[in-house]
Formats: structure tokens, C-alpha cells, sequence
């Protein structure tokens, strides 16, 4: 469906980012990884993508916090695999605390990944975009993105903020051949998130599987996580033709949170 096409996404050395990049890779597109991890881990996970789908698979590890090695990072890319189509912003981080005891470096640290890096990535991105009449922006925001929990101001406010992005590029970019949506995952079992429930089993002093369903239960109706490759999936939709009348949108995918 998408062959040839060069695809971007931030985040996906492992969780959700990596399941997008496989779904993209498995429609046809030349990946371009970014994130952190192991070096061996990572060049395993490239020539897994590459063997697994035929593609060819480009591997950068910049620091989305920073503006200057987000440029280097799409030159660099686009020198390897050609303009990027496809850039799929996923790079986030989290972190848990009351407003008036937040530190404020870890609300500046996840504004500059979750939000800023999205803005730094899409801008660098559209002229090209623009020229050859087609390209889409998928931002990662959360059921976070729609509605609010306590104690995660920065995430919260960081995804809200992805949305309204979303809606004003989508805006902008109507027209052209170029589409910007958001897609909102509720509860996905990351690595992140398997250590949540893991803390979680310890502190009540009950099994894993209990509390992975307490998690569930707190917020997602259907008690199943969301899988990555599920959210790839509807990456691929998003970025098809098909998909060529739908921008300035957000998409729950949450097992019905945001129903509630």
C-alpha cells in the first residue's frame, strides 16, 4: 500500500513506537528508527524490520529535546532514505507528581518531548510534504490528550497541547495532499507500563495478573490493553488514500476511557 515511501517515527526502539514502524514497515515503507536502547538490541531490531519486510531501515539516536539534533536527525534522514512521507511523532515521557511539588525541570523535560520536539519535527517536514503534493503527520497524544488525570500536569497539558497542534496544521495543510491526526491509545502494555504494574503488584502484595486488571479497571472499560501493533494498524489507514479527507483529527484508541 505505502511502498516506497519513507517513514519517520520518533520513540520506536521499543513499546508503541516500535509496533508503528513494523505495521509501516510491513505496508511497504523504508523506516527511519529514532530513540534510545542498546546498540545491539537496536541494530537487531533493524535487521529484523529489514528482513522481515523487505525494506530498507535507517537508525538515529538524537535527542528530541534538543532543536539542534532534531535538524540533524532530519537531514540525516532524508539524505539516507529520501524526504520523509510518513513522520509519526511518538517520543514521550511521564512523570507523576502533585502541581505545587512538580519539579519544574521535569515539566520543562516533558513539554520538550512530548510537544516541543513534535513542533520541531512537523515544521521541518511540511515544505517538502508540501512540494510533492502528499505526506501525512501522525501525533501519538493519549486518552491524556481528552481528558485529565491528577498528579500528571506536564503529561496532561503535553498532550492536550499535541491535540491542538494537530487541529491547526490539519487546518493548514487542507487541501494539499498532506494530512495532520492525532491518535489517543488508552492503557497499551509498554515496558513502561509493565513496570507500573509491577510496583502496583508489590505495594497491595498481590499477583501481576491482579493487578493488571486493577490498573485495567481504573480506566479502561473493555479491560484489555491496546496493543502496538493495533495503533500501527491504524497508522497505515491514516497514511493510505483512503485516508486523504480525514485531518485535523483525533482518534481514541482506549477500550472506551474516554466514552466514560
Amino acid at each position: 500500500m505505502l511502498k516506497g515511501k519513507h517513514a519517520l517515527v520518533t520513540g520506536s526502539t521499543s513499546g508503541i513506537g516500535e509496533g508503528i514502524a513494523k505495521k509501516l514497515a510491513e505496508a511497504g515503507c523504508n523506516i527511519t528508527l529514532n530513540g534510545f536502547g542498546d546498540a545491539k538490541v537496536i541494530e537487531t531490531l533493524m535487521q529484523s524490520i529489514a528482513e522481515d519486510s523487505g525494506v530498507q531501515v535507517h537508525y538515529s539516536g538524537a535527542d528530541l529535546t534538543k532543536a539542534a539534533a532534531i535538524e540533524t536527525m532530519m537531514g540525516e534522514a532524508t539524505e539516507a532514505l529520501g524526504p520523509v512521507d510518513i513522520l509519526v511523532n511518538n517520543a514521550g515521557i511521564q512523570h507523576v507528581s502533585p502541581v505545587e511539588s512538580f519539579p519544574p525541570e521535569k515539566w520543562d523535560l516533558v513539554i520538550a518531548l512530548n510537544l516541543t520536539a513534535a513542533f520541531h519535527t512537523t515544521r521541518l517536514a511540511l515544505a517538502g510534504m508540501r512540494e510533492r503534493g502528499y505526506g501525512r503527520i501522525i501525533n501519538i497524544a493519549s486518552a491524556h490528550g481528552l481528558v485529565a488525570s491528577a498528579q500528571k500536569s506536564a503529561y496532561v497539558a503535553s498532550k492536550h497541547g499535541i491535540i491542538g497542534l494537530t487541529k491547526v496544521v490539519g487546518l493548514e495543510v487542507a487541501g494539499s495532499g498532506v494530512t495532520c491526526n492525532a491518535i489517543c491509545p488508552g492503557w497499551v502494555l509498554t515496558p513502561l507500563v509493565q513496570q507500573q504494574i509491577e510496583a502496583k503488584a508489590a505495594a497491595k502484595g498481590c499477583s501481576v495478573k491482579e493487578a493488571e486488571l486493577d490498573l485495567l479497571s481504573e480506566k479502561q472499560p473493555s479491560k484489555q490493553f491496546v496493543t502496538p501493533a493495533q495503533l500501527g494498524a491504524l497508522a497505515v489507514f491514516l497514511s493510505s488514500e483512503d485516508a486523504g479527507q480525514i485531518t485535523g483529527s483525533a482518534y481514541s484508541m482506549d477500550g472506551g476511557w474516554v466514552a466514560q
